[in-house]
């Protein structure tokens, strides 16, 4: 197939939208459903990132993709028992493909609603059972087992797009964008990330561990597909923060900060126990933890509207509370996609237990950012690769 009509493009008034191979087949097959101009834009942008993680580590990956951004992307790590009762699989048997996704999504579960997942092996069952429950808009993949597409083809009353890409497709080196009626080209960015990117370490504590190099390259990679400027929090092998598409670096670092902040309030013992009705669903839990780590007072729990949520009243998560377990936080991985130009952005970070980073370098204020990473004991490599993407 060379040729494939769409619904609509960007919005339902863009109409007619296609898309097409030039020269050969197209490298997609839809299995189910039918694909949307933005599915496809998350689809190939996806398949790209998770394609680039296993080939950097090795390790079966995952993302999870809303408006042509990762809300998160993961390896294969197994879950502890916290993790597996904050991503709701406790107890549940679960394979690396699975493990990859669930943590992928576990990273921002409020963005991740209505998702679009890319895989890097195999769907499995397993992968397909937890993709069936979760309120996703499709999956790419390079095959399904047999049960794992069956299983898929039932969810969204059978619409639930389901798309295979050729894991032998390569692009053409040169390509091209339309933008209002005139043809932008560039060469694609075919640059590969490994742990030789991370050789230039101008900070006094020159030591990275191997796990700390895993979780920059993680943040890299993802960086590498996520709308600049971009900024990405990485730890035990999945993003745990990740800011897009905003035109202040530090406003990327804080934003990024803010959302791994909750991935670990998420965590704490009073999140964990909060006292949930057995009705409530998952994306209401979600988006009530999210209040409670955030902005929960006494005033959200006034005239009895905690029983609509609760059990019983809970007790808020003090200010004081936060700051302590946040405290707790350390060891995370820091990625930007170009330098940065002050020390703020390391301050920042280093409030949400960030000890390693990966950043381009070359700014006229670098000396400024090493003095910042000295202060809190950081190790920071420059790269010398800026990595936007738009």
């Amino acid at each position: 197939m060379k040729e494939m009509e769409l619904k609509y493009g960007c919005n339902p008034n863009q109409k007619p939208a296609r898309i097409y191979q030039k020269d050969g087949e197209l490298p997609i097959t839809i299995l189910n459903g039918r694909p949307g101009y933005i599915n496809l834009m998350d689809a190939f942008n996806s398949w790209q990132l998770v394609r680039e993680l296993k080939e950097a580590t090795g390790l079966p990956a995952a993302a999870s993709f809303k408006h042509v951004s990762p809300a998160g992307a993961a390896v294969a790590v197994p879950l502890d028992e916290t993790l597996q009762k904050i991503y709701f699989v406790e107890g549940v048997p679960l394979t690396p493909m699975a493990t990859a996704y669930i943590r992928a999504r576990g990273a921002d579960r409020m963005s991740s609603y209505g998702d679009f997942a890319a895989l890097s092996d195999e769907c499995d069952a397993q992968t397909a059972a937890y993709l069936a429950r979760e309120v996703s808009d499709g999956v790419i993949a390079p095959s399904y087992s047999a049960e794992a597409l069956e299983i898929l083809k039932k969810k969204r009353k059978g619409n639930y797009l389901v798309m295979t890409m050729d894991p032998d497709y390569v692009p053409a080196e040169i390509e091209t964008r339309e933008i209002f009626g005139i043809t932008l080209e560039q060469k694609r960015n075919s640059i590969k990330l490994d742990a030789e990117v991370l050789k230039n370490i101008p900070t006094k504590n020159k030591e990275i561990p191997e796990s700390a190099a895993r979780d920059l390259l993680i943040s890299l990679i993802t960086l590498k597909y996520t709308q600049s400027n971009s900024v990405c929090y990485a730890k035990d092998g999945q993003a745990i923060g990740i800011g897009a598409g905003q035109q202040s670096r530090v406003h990327c670092t804080r934003l990024a900060g803010n959302k791994a902040d909750v991935w670990f309030l998420r965590q704490n013992p009073k999140v964990l126990n909060l006292p949930f009705r057995e009705d409530i669903r998952r994306p209401d839990r979600d988006n009530t933890i999210d209040v409670y780590v955030s902005d929960f007072s006494e005033d959200v729990l006034k005239d009895g509207a905690w029983q609509q949520v609760f059990t019983e009243k809970p007790e808020p998560l003090t200010a004081e509370e936060k700051k302590a377990w946040l405290a707790q936080l350390s060891g995370v991985s820091l990625g930007s996609d170009a330098f940065f130009p002050f020390g703020d952005n390391i301050e920042r970070a280093a409030r949400s237990g960030v000890r390693y980073v990966a950043q381009a370098g070359g700014s006229i204020r670098d000396d400024n950012v090493i003095e910042a990473c000295d202060k809190y004991n950081i190790a920071m490599a420059f790269t010398g690769i800026r990595l936007f993407h738009h």
